[in-house]
């Protein structure tokens, strides 16, 4: 379409290419607004991270990958990487209501939907109630072990917040912290982990019992630096007691919250990391993989989110040593925070973690 401007000549309208917002709504952007918004989540990604930038050359990728035609795009044959997950094995079952056991859960992500390695877990997803029905579980596990090929990982959430009363042994600090109870709030948190690292190592050995090829710490640091600390924790105790078991540490979020605020590991306060520094922490605690967080806004554009989340990624699997495993579900990694995700931006948030973040699996 074609517009007559004051001086009398035809001014052509600026393309504007299809993209989404944080939240899944769709929006259209011309380059410089896509360029603009590509510039501003890189910056924030390096003021908050302290961190590199992406190169010209690497934003001149991304920009491709955004505006590239076509409702899905890929990376080229060769150049594909492998999954895991979490909380894979019930989805199906809880998440989708189609009653269908584990075992034949498993079959369908194996044989049918391709899957790499599936996490097969409680519809309760926490360690703390996994315990309970440990051997039951277990049981699940090692037939679904028997008729399937592909690596079974058992998960879980540390979820620290479980241990707290009236329903586990100690003080509830998102109650003592707003009564000003500072030094109680943290001795509470400090007090919940080896009741956490316990259970997990529990849970840990009745499934490596039965020929499990991994544990997943799934969701860590969701209750803050306690909650990270006792997934380090544990991960250390499960590789003291089992060395050959795998153990994947996913974290909750792209920093760590600060609940307690003065917790360490390995001499390194754990409040405030964001992944480039993480990862350090997860390798030292002896994990076999690293699952990387960047938070998705959803008041910004998918441009703006995907090049901040390449940003601090790239500066994770720069000095990582341990495989690492972006984590693009729903809100994470780029990928819009709703529920029926869109494969469009889905697709370009992979891609662009593979080719620029260089992440060893998703």
């Amino acid at each position: 379409m074609n517009i007559t401007g004051k001086e009398g000549f035809d001014m052509a309208e600026e393309k504007k290419y299809f993209t989404r917002m944080g939240d899944g709504s769709v929006v259209y952007m011309t380059e410089a607004e896509i360029r603009a918004d590509m510039a501003e989540g890189i910056a924030d990604a390096v003021k908050r991270g302290k961190i590199d930038p992406l190169t010209d050359e690497e934003v001149e990728h991304l920009y491709d990958i955004i505006t590239m035609p076509g409702s899905i795009v890929g990376v080229e044959p060769g150049k594909q990487i492998v999954l895991t997950n979490d909380s894979g094995a019930y989805k199906l079952n809880i998440k989708s209501q189609i009653p269908i056991v584990k075992d034949n859960e498993v079959l369908i992500y194996e044989r049918c939907l391709g899957v790499d390695s599936v996490d097969v877990g409680n519809s309760d997803y926490n360690y703390k109630t996994a315990k309970g029905v440990a051997q039951r579980e277990a049981g699940a596990l090692k037939q679904a072990l028997n008729i399937s090929t592909m690596p079974l990982f058992y998960g879980a959430m540390t979820n620290l917040g479980f241990y707290t009363k009236p329903d586990g042994p100690v003080e509830n600090w998102a109650e003592l912290l707003p009564l000003g109870q500072i030094k109680e709030a943290m001795a509470a948190q400090e007090d919940a982990i080896p009741h956490a690292v316990k259970d997990i190592v529990y849970v840990a050995k009745q499934m490596y019992d039965v020929g499990a090829d991994g544990i997943n710490l799934d969701t860590s640091g969701a209750a803050g630096d306690a909650d990270f600390l006792a997934a380090l924790q544990a991960c250390e105790e499960i590789k003291k007691q089992f060395p050959d078991m795998g153990v994947e540490i996913g974290m909750a979020g792209e920093f760590v919250l600060g609940m307690h605020g003065k917790l360490k590991y390995d001499g390194k306060r754990l409040a405030g990391l964001y992944p480039h520094d993480q990862v350090k922490l997860v390798e030292k605690a002896g994990a076999s993989i690293f699952g990387a967080v960047v938070n998705t806004n959803c008041n910004k554009t998918f441009p703006w989110n995907i090049a901040r989340v390449c940003t601090f990624i790239k500066a994770c699997t720069a000095v990582a040593n341990i495989p690492v495993h972006a984590n693009v579900g729903m809100g994470v990694c780029g990928v819009p925070m709703v529920e029926n995700m869109p494969s469009d931006m889905i697709s370009r948030a992979d891609k662009a973690l593979v080719e620029i973040g260089k992440v060893d699996g998703f």
